[in-house]
């Protein structure tokens, strides 16, 4: 008779070959955005039916693999990082998060040497280990980089993206907001840093990225949104920094905007590029969560996005 070891092994087995089929991403990507509960998620792998493969295996293959992707360690000798609070005097009051600079940048001289900033922002559920792992990578490219934490006013990113999501529809959008316009005001105006400031961020995160271009003005060089929703086109006209979307193609609610994107860029003046990846679902950068990451698209997403910072935050 087969035990539930034997089942979980050859669960094992076949998932370490197996490639889940789209609905299966669809339906994790409805799950973590609040659409469907944990539950419907669960019914809704079971329907698929996925051969050789448990339901309960098929949602772990899924779920975020946070030590497994990690490029660059909490405790990497190279890099020097601080939890920091903003104040947030128009939003939640402060705002808590991990600021990463090279070591480099404070043992040449006596006083710190300025770089550029690079706000990093989450998706919709707070600061998890993977955007914190992607501040010390862009740290490492000789930036210096903050990624505040949305859910600060909620005791902060409880360590379960599901709980994350759940707060994360609490906090008032308009106040978390504030918070991230403080935090880039904040970023800008420190002694280490050049005065320079971009801004990348992810779903959510890319929404964020660019509704600060609207509201920063020109007091941001530039912003990189991965996967983000789009502004209005009266507000686009106010944009000053320079754009660079990434899309995947999979994701086609999010990768119809970039044709109007770019129309009204170029109306305002903004100097801007936009990608589209192949064969990319909503996600495909985030090597933490095996199942939608594009390993060529994000390499390549990667490279065009520190080339650009290089281009516009340095100098």
């Amino acid at each position: 008779m087969e035990t539930l070891e034997a089942r979980a092994t050859m669960d094992d087995a076949t998932a370490g070959k197996q490639k889940l089929p789209a609905e299966a991403v669809e339906l994790y990507n409805l799950f973590i955005h609040g659409a469907i509960s944990r539950r419907a998620f669960g019914d809704g792998i079971k329907k698929l039916g996925i051969s050789g493969l448990a339901a309960a295996t098929v949602m772990d293959m899924l779920m975020p693999k946070y030590a497994e992707a990690q490029q660059v360690a909490k405790n990497d000798d190279r890099l020097k990082t601080s939890y920091e609070v903003v104040q947030s005097p128009n939003g939640n009051g402060t705002i808590k998060g991990y600021l990463v600079r090279p070591i480099s940048a404070d043992t040449r001289d006596a006083k710190p040497t300025k770089l550029p900033g690079i706000i990093v922002v989450h998706e919709n559920r707070g600061l998890n280990p993977h955007i914190e792992d992607i501040a010390r990578r862009i740290a490492l490219e000789n930036f210096m980089v903050f990624a505040p934490d949305g859910l600060t006013s909620m005791g902060g990113f409880p360590g379960d993206d599901y709980k994350g999501g759940l707060m994360f529809a609490k906090v008032d959008g308009k106040k978390m907001m504030e918070d991230m316009v403080a935090s880039a005001q904040w970023l800008k105006a420190r002694e280490d840093c050049t005065g320079k400031i971009g801004i990348t961020g992810f779903c959510f995160g890319g929404g964020v990225s660019n509704t600060m271009a609207v509201r920063l003005g020109a007091d941001l060089a530039a912003a990189a949104p991965y996967y983000g929703g789009v502004p209005m086109d009266a507000d686009i006209a106010k944009i000053k920094a320079a754009i660079l979307v990434h899309h995947g193609a999979l994701d086609t609610r999010l990768s119809a905007t970039w044709p109007g994107y770019d129309k009204a860029l170029t109306a305002a003046g903004a100097p801007h590029e936009g990608y589209i990846y192949p064969n990319s679902v909503h996600g495909f950068n985030c090597d933490a969560t095996p199942e939608r990451f594009n390993k060529e698209a994000s390499q390549l997403a990667w490279s065009r996005t520190i080339g650009w910072f290089n281009k516009y935050c340095r100098g």
